[in-house]
């Protein structure tokens, strides 16, 4: 008994296994290979661009203003766009102790923090859009592995100030401390 005999067909193999039949020449078969080798490429470049946070420190331009916990005033810096938030106080050195950072949302949402590529120990307040502080991560400290933990406050917050760490406890802050920012 015989078989027919199995046909060729014009199969291109991008991948092996997978089969794409298309009717290719060999030397657009090896184009589209060149070509998808290249994407694939330019995709894990930026993969790992993204991953590493290398985009995030070139400099950035910040809205200054004021922010007052009890007596105390602090210099901030407002972070108010997509980009000021993703990088917040990501490879500072050093931050005066009479300086923060405020990021403001735009609505009020649980929002977790983490310690990524932040080089110093900070408190973290959140605060809701009444102003009034409703969590606090004091000593929170810099993250120096891949996958870092997030500080999470189970709490709707509109704004969260950072600041060096230690100076809740200086200062006296507590959970329901009025915050009042100026611009």
């Amino acid at each position: 008994m015989s078989f027919p005999r199995k046909r060729e067909s014009r199969a291109c193999l991008i991948n092996p296994g997978f089969p794409i039949k298309l009717g290719m020449t060999t030397e657009m078969n090896k184009a589209v290979q060149i070509f998808l080798a290249i994407i694939i490429v330019t995709v894990f470049i930026f993969l790992c661009w993204q991953i590493s946070g290398l985009w995030l420190e070139k400099e950035v331009d910040y809205k200054v203003g004021k922010a007052c916990i009890n007596s105390n005033c602090f210099a901030i810096e407002f972070a108010e766009n997509d980009f000021q938030i993703r990088k917040g106080l990501m490879f500072r050195e050093s931050l005066a102790d009479d300086n923060g950072m405020l990021f403001v949302f735009d609505k009020e949402a649980i929002y977790p923090f983490w310690m990524k590529n932040t080089k110093i120990p900070l408190d973290i307040i959140w605060i809701n859009k009444n102003k009034k502080i409703i969590f606090i991560s004091e000593n929170t400290q810099p993250c120096k592995n891949i996958n870092c933990p997030q500080v999470n406050p189970q709490k709707d917050a509109k704004y969260v100030l950072e600041i060096n760490s230690g100076l809740c406890q200086k200062f006296n802050i507590k959970i329901g401390n009025e915050v009042k920012i100026y611009d």
